[in-house]
């Protein structure tokens, strides 16, 4: 049956774009002869007379793969809730061994915050969220707040973060490395050195200052132990920071459970109320 009618709609939302594969640093490559880009993707809400709270993603893959576009389905969904939200490109471990990634990841958020106006961003307001290893960057970036950190261009700008949102985080790298008989190429130091262990594990950083905190690991994960998420949960709990930690019941690592609707829902309402 044929049908021809004129609607309208009211406009009560934004429009929202995907920006691809913008450069945000650039860092040497290949031994120092040739130069690579760091890039991101942006999807963002065009709205002059509005800002918008800013969530970096940062994907997992145990500093040996990553691909900053495989969550984007997920993630557009996130930002259509109100938010700019980018996912970041950063260099593996084979490429800068700690802290490059952590570098990488706070150049990000300073270019982010430099370029807050082309896409709409409230520079008093970013979250950061990752998976796994991008679950063990994000509690860095988010508690590790140090110069020596901080490396590269727009350094003018902050790299801090007013909420921090980590799936199933390595934190206790030493005793992961030693219970598994593993090799983690991100960690070229001494893992029988005190202070060097002390200086990649998230724990070392909490302080009273720290932002809130949302922990989400699955309870029979065998790859990132359970245990890893209560380290840090009981570190920031008693310095009495804001913390929220939900136990995924029966789930394994980066399984179903963590692309389902109401797990989305709870992110975006823990980044709502924080980033009010």
């Amino acid at each position: 049956m044929a049908k021809k009618k004129i609607i309208s709609f009211k406009v009560k939302e934004p429009v929202y774009f995907l920006d691809e594969e913008v450069t945000y640093a650039q860092e040497d490559a290949w031994y120092g002869h040739v130069t690579r880009d760091l890039r991101m993707d942006i999807i963002y809400p065009q709205a002059e007379d509005k800002q918008f709270p800013c969530i970096v993603w940062i994907c997992g893959g145990y500093w040996m793969q990553m691909n900053k576009g495989a969550h984007i389905p997920y993630l557009s969904d996130l930002a259509r809730r109100g938010f700019v939200v980018a996912s970041a490109d950063y260099r593996l471990g084979h490429e800068a061994p700690f802290p490059g990634a952590l570098l990488d990841i706070k150049a990000a958020i300073r270019y982010l915050r430099a370029h807050a106006k082309r896409y709409s961003i409230n520079t008093n307001k970013f979250g950061v969220m990752g998976e796994s290893a991008g679950g063990y960057l994000v509690a860095m970036t988010a508690l590790a707040c140090k110069s020596e950190f901080e490396a590269g261009n727009y350094l003018d700008y902050s790299s801090g973060v007013q909420a921090a949102c980590c799936w199933y985080p390595p934190c206790d790298i030493a005793g992961m490395a030693k219970e598994n008989s593993l090799q983690i190429p991100f960690f070229a130091g001494d893992l029988d050195d005190k202070r060097y262990c002390d200086s990649i594990n998230p724990v070392t950083y909490v302080s009273a200052d720290a932002p809130p905190f949302l922990l989400l690991h699955g309870t029979d994960d065998m790859t990132v132990p359970f245990k890893q998420s209560e380290m840090l949960y009981d570190a920031l709990a008693a310095r009495n920071i804001d913390v929220q930690f939900y136990g995924i019941k029966g789930e394994g690592h980066a399984g179903a459970q963590f692309f389902q609707k109401p797990f989305w829902d709870l992110i975006a309402d823990f980044f709502r109320e924080k980033l009010k």
